[in-house]
């Protein structure tokens, strides 16, 4: 009780001196500009959110079309139906021929290639065929090496299932992959626990859940059960609703699933951050530039040396 007093205090101080601002959560996708994403946050995820954290518990559970037990093996059939699976759209793997002309389109093969075509029109074979040789070994152990560690990942990833215990009418409680949850769903959370989807609040017990992942705060955050300030608009700040990829901490709660997959607030910055362009590794970029470099040189150099040899030589 003392510490939501405090809290109140806080509040209105920072209010009243108009600084607010200064200490709210920031959400990771404000960070991104328009210049560099192309994609918008659905307007009405955050309305979304926080009338959920104001409604009540009844009124919530029927405009999900759940119940105070959960729902049924066929009403969650038929949301998983109109919804689809709990799963965040992720970068499709590129086809092989793609995948191909990427690992051989950068400066240094290019000027290789260029060198062979050049010793080939000089009739220059010996020298076409060595530096032919070495743009196709490159290419090909690049892409052997990255399709190596692509099947790598994939094994790595198939290896692990996530779970979540979720309310059923008619199995009580279940322990349910998580890309099998849908809107509606009521799940038991406890210390450990990952959040599979954006969730509100119904019961809790002394819970703290890290939201590194959204906000970058580094200490938890404690949820309850309902809304403290019903004028909270920036979903980020509202006190009984969970995000998909945030773990709780400490203590249990109960909560209902209110959106699944892309229609998260984390499946909102994958979008986001998957309309981006992948920057080049470090390395990558002193590649460019190495090649660069040896190509400035090339078309220096060799008018030069042309014109020195003309003019020593007369040839």
């Amino acid at each position: 009780m003392n510490l939501t007093l405090l809290k109140e205090f806080f509040a209105g101080f920072l209010r009243t001196r108009h600084i607010a601002r200064h200490f709210r959560r920031l959400a990771l996708l404000e960070n991104f500009t328009a210049t560099t994403v192309s994609r918008e946050v659905p307007p009405s995820l955050a309305q979304t959110l926080v009338s959920a954290a104001n409604s009540d518990t009844g009124q919530l559970l029927d405009k999900l079309g759940s119940h105070t037990d959960g729902l049924s093996e066929l009403e969650a059939d038929a949301l998983r139906a109109q919804y689809g699976l709990n799963e965040v759209e992720h970068e499709q793997a590129l086809p092989w021929w793609t995948h191909l002309w990427h690992c051989y389109k950068n400066p240094f093969n290019l000027l290789l290639t260029l060198l062979a075509v050049i010793s080939w029109l000089t009739e220059d074979m010996k020298a076409a065929i060595v530096i032919f040789s070495m743009v196709v070994l490159s290419t090909l152990l690049r892409f052997w090496q990255e399709t190596k560690s692509n099947q790598a990942a994939d094994a790595l990833k198939a290896m692990v299932s996530n779970t979540a215990t979720v309310l059923r009418r008619d199995a009580a409680r279940t322990e349910l992959p998580i890309k099998r949850l849908v809107p509606g769903d009521l799940i038991v959370l406890s210390a450990g626990d990952m959040i599979p989807a954006d969730c509100r609040v119904l019961g809790a017990k002394d819970l703290f859940v890290s939201q590194a992942a959204m906000t970058g705060e580094s200490m938890p955050v404690e949820k309850f059960p309902r809304q403290q300030d019903s004028d909270t608009r920036n979903p980020l700040d509202l006190d009984n609703i969970l995000f998909m990829g945030t773990n709780v901490v400490s203590g249990t709660a109960m909560a209902v699933i209110l959106t699944t997959g892309n229609n998260t607030y984390f499946g909102a910055l994958a979008q986001r951050v998957g309309a981006t362009d992948r920057a080049l590794t470090s390395f990558q970029t002193g590649v460019n530039k190495v090649s660069w470099l040896l190509i400035r040189f090339m078309f220096v150099m060799a008018p030069l040396v042309m014109f020195i040899n003309g003019f020593t030589k007369g040839d």
